[in-house]
């Protein structure tokens, strides 16, 4: 929580002078609705934990994974219900303290009316169902490859960018965030907080999160069922 505090203020300082360079305001960010979006991003972060860690790919590449196999339960469903568990501590824990912060000490743009408060919680939580989908595709072409540590590295790296954690989606030129828009990264983090700010129709955004929801859980699924059809563990 300490680190997410920390590096929003790095982002609020860094994106608050661009504004400032272009007469305060680009792409229907202004000094208010930029300090929103860079501490409920830092919350977010935290909430359906971006870059993960891997674990589930160790045990693949250890074996320990046929352990995980063997047990009466659908592996991808059992860690799904984990990660949701995970998130309702972060939500009290990384996703409240660093919007609570910037509530309190910097100009915020809260929503224009009270239903914008649930959507955006629901928005939140297929949020951290899609954060989840994604990572556990990287995680289990350990499968494959057996070492996913450079696939895991590129997520971390192009997964702030592409999701709207860098800077707002809307500040890349028009032609990239039609682009990116026909993806479901700003489905990670860019449509819970224009949920919250109000920007675009709130209903088609949940549509658009819940349809990727979908669509990268039934990836996971399929791609599951193709590992397990043949588990060769290391060494024997």
């Amino acid at each position: 929580m300490t680190t997410n505090v920390v590096f929003g203020l790095l982002r609020v300082s860094v994106i608050v002078a661009a504004l400032k360079a272009a007469d305060g305001e680009i792409a229907d960010y202004d000094i208010a609705a930029t300090n929103t979006y860079v501490w409920i991003g830092q919350g977010l972060l935290g909430f359906i934990l971006l870059w993960g860690n891997n674990e589930l790919a160790e045990r693949v590449r250890s074996g320990d994974v046929v352990v995980d196999l063997y047990r009466p339960w659908h592996l991808q469903s059992a860690l799904l219900a984990q990660d949701v568990g995970r998130g309702g501590f972060a939500f009290f824990t990384r996703l409240a303290p660093p919007m609570a912060f910037g509530m309190l000490l910097f100009p915020f743009q809260f929503p224009a009316n009270l239903v914008q408060w649930p959507l955006f919680g629901v928005s939140a939580v297929v949020a951290l169902v899609i954060s989840f989908s994604f990572r556990f595709l990287v995680e289990i072409s350990a499968f494959w490859l057996l070492d996913n540590r450079g696939l895991y590295g590129f997520w971390n790296i192009s997964s702030g960018l592409l999701c709207g954690l860098t800077v707002p989606i809307a500040f890349f030129p028009g032609w990239a965030r039609d682009v990116l828009w026909m993806t479901p990264f700003p489905a990670l983090l860019q449509a819970p907080i224009d949920v919250f700010l109000g920007h675009g129709n709130a209903v088609k955004i949940l549509l658009y999160q819940v349809f990727w929801a979908v669509t990268l859980l039934a990836a996971g699924h399929f791609a599951l069922q193709r590992a397990v059809r043949k588990v060769v563990v290391q060494g024997g």
